[in-house]
């Protein structure tokens, strides 16, 4: 029904950026939030910012990350500055969205993308 297709992970020195990116696409109507979200080995996921009309962010990451869409292309970004060792995680895209001939709003994941901070 919806498809995330997430980009830019990688591994970065400490200090370093990085920027993901998330395509939604799919039978959608409408996707009126879009987030992200990471994993760390052992740990539980934990939100890190999410775009809702508003955009809200862990205290972990605020100053540091930035959250943006492109509604016309159903897509979102992360842009990740002065990253620090404790940022490694899976980072996962989440679209909260209303698919064609569907009758509820639905929570979509994508598959997830390694961010390795490591000197």
């Amino acid at each position: 029904q919806v498809q995330l297709v997430e980009s830019g992970g990688g591994l970065v020195q400490p200090g370093g950026s990085l920027r993901l990116s998330c395509a939604a696409s799919g039978s959608i109507y409408r996707i009126d939030a879009m987030g992200w979200y990471r994993q760390a080995p052992g740990k539980e996921r934990e939100l890190v910012a999410v775009s809702a009309g508003s955009t809200t962010y862990a205290d972990s990451v605020k100053g540091r990350f930035t959250i943006s869409r492109d509604n016309a292309k159903n897509t979102v970004y992360l842009q990740m500055n002065s990253l620090k060792p404790e940022d490694t995680a899976t980072y996962y895209c989440k679209a909260h969205a209303f698919v064609i001939g569907g009758f509820r709003y639905y929570d979509y994941w994508g598959q997830g993308t390694q961010v390795t901070v490591s000197s």
